[in-house]
């Protein structure tokens, strides 16, 4: 297959939940939300949300966008995550620029979308990242950077989030945005191909082909010296709600 960069934005749909701020006195709200009872947790966390509470406000956010414990209502998911938004949330951040980028609960508006993604990304969101690259990859609400969408997915591909690192591995081996080199492309198809991309193991093989010995044992050392580097976060106003973590359901 050729290497072409996959689809980002429409298939990442992730609408991440934060984290309680008080897991104590929410305890209860939390275990109510793993058994499905979400009327729980709403009375939990509405309060919370109508005093500002910017996790509380996420969580609803998420509830209504995924219809849990209310109907689905993409505009007051919008509503509350502006509100969370506001106070920092890098999670409602995000998924404020996944609503204006596929519209929903608002209009299809790829500038918003990259304000949002923007924001997010630069508290450290490795899919908010990944976003903005493809967003200057394709040339959706700024013109198109092959230099910028580099930059993006090569601080998604650092916190080793697969589809960057495709994404990243790809421009190394087509020479966009950066001179070729197939010992750099040969790494990330690797790193990408160890969480189980099918397409990446397929374009690793391919890169091989093109890539002497020397090449090949360089970018296998690479690879498995690589780790991990988050994007450091700038400090929280602490005389705002503290930002929960992002975290899988409860």
């Amino acid at each position: 297959m050729n290497c072409a960069l996959k689809a980002a934005l429409a298939a990442i749909m992730l609408l991440r939940l934060a984290a309680p701020t008080a897991a104590g006195v929410l305890e209860d709200a939390a275990d109510a939300y793993r058994r499905g009872d979400y009327g729980i947790t709403l009375r939990a966390f509405r309060p919370l949300a109508d005093q500002g509470d910017a996790t509380a406000q996420s969580l609803l956010g998420e509830m209504y966008a995924l219809g849990q414990g209310v109907p689905q209502n993409y505009a007051e998911a919008v509503k509350w995550w502006r509100k969370a938004a506001g106070e920092g949330d890098a999670s409602a951040q995000y998924n404020l620029g996944v609503m204006h980028y596929e519209g929903r609960g608002v209009q299809r508006d790829y500038a918003a979308a990259l304000s949002w993604y923007r924001k997010a990304a630069d508290q450290g969101d490795a899919s908010a990242q990944y976003n903005l690259g493809s967003m200057y990859d394709k040339g959706q609400g700024v013109p198109q950077d092959y230099v910028a969408a580099l930059s993006w997915y090569r601080m998604a591909a650092d916190q080793g989030d697969a589809d960057a690192q495709f994404n990243l591995a790809a421009m190394y081996d087509k020479g966009q945005g950066v001179s070729q080199d197939y010992i750099n492309a040969h790494m990330w198809f690797d790193l990408a191909a160890a969480q189980g991309d099918l397409d990446a193991m397929e374009q690793r093989s391919l890169v091989e082909k093109r890539m002497t010995k020397s090449q090949l044992a360089e970018a296998l050392k690479l690879s498995r010296e690589w780790k991990p580097k988050p994007t450091p976060r700038p400090a929280l106003d602490r005389s705002s709600p503290q930002r929960g973590a992002d975290l899988t359901p409860f």
